[in-house]
């Protein structure tokens, strides 16, 4: 189930790429589930972004890192070849099926702290990079992803986009046209 938190919705990883994800992930390595502590060992992640439910991680949580390819995922559910444009990289998972976005609590567009700096990858419907913009999130951050998803659909090619943190380029989220 998606969380409806502004005038677009942004997807979690869904239930089946999860399932998958939890055995092995998308660079077909084993995951190695651990517990979030709040001293950083073994990973620094209290905090991070869990991408299952849109929620940042809290101490104690059972947790992995896995390699995610969201393109590659998109592709197999809508029939599209991204080619060179497939990419996978890290993002943070509950070890074991979790309640997904609707256990997240508050208003608002995940992991919107105003100040941070993400891109916002847009992509057609053959999964090809078609555009994309920087995005600084502005204190009113609901109000500021919708005009940047405005602008991002305003153009009738854009099946996609790919929120990312500007930073290291991890996925955030997704949103696809209505």
């Amino acid at each position: 189930m998606t969380k409806q938190t502004g005038k677009y919705t942004p997807r979690p990883i869904g239930a089946t790429a999860l399932k998958e994800l939890r055995a092995a992930d998308d660079a077909g390595r084993p995951v190695l589930p651990f517990t979030a502590h709040e001293d950083g060992i073994p990973v620094e992640c209290v905090g991070s972004p869990l991408r299952c439910c849109l929620r940042a991680i809290g101490p104690g949580e059972r947790v992995a890192l896995v390699a995610y390819a969201p393109l590659r995922r998109w592709a197999d559910e809508t029939g599209a070849d991204p080619g060179a444009y497939d990419e996978q990289g890290p993002v943070f998972i509950h070890a074991e099926e979790c309640d997904g976005p609707a256990a997240a609590t508050g208003a608002g567009y995940p992991f919107a702290r105003p100040g941070a700096l993400r891109t916002l990858r847009r992509y057609n419907a053959e999964g090809q990079i078609v555009g994309g913009r920087y995005f600084e999130i502005p204190e009113d951050a609901g109000a500021g992803f919708d005009a940047a998803f405005d602008e991002a659909f305003a153009d009738p090619e854009v099946a996609l986009v790919h929120v990312r943190a500007l930073e290291y380029g991890c996925f955030q989220f997704e949103v696809r046209r209505a």
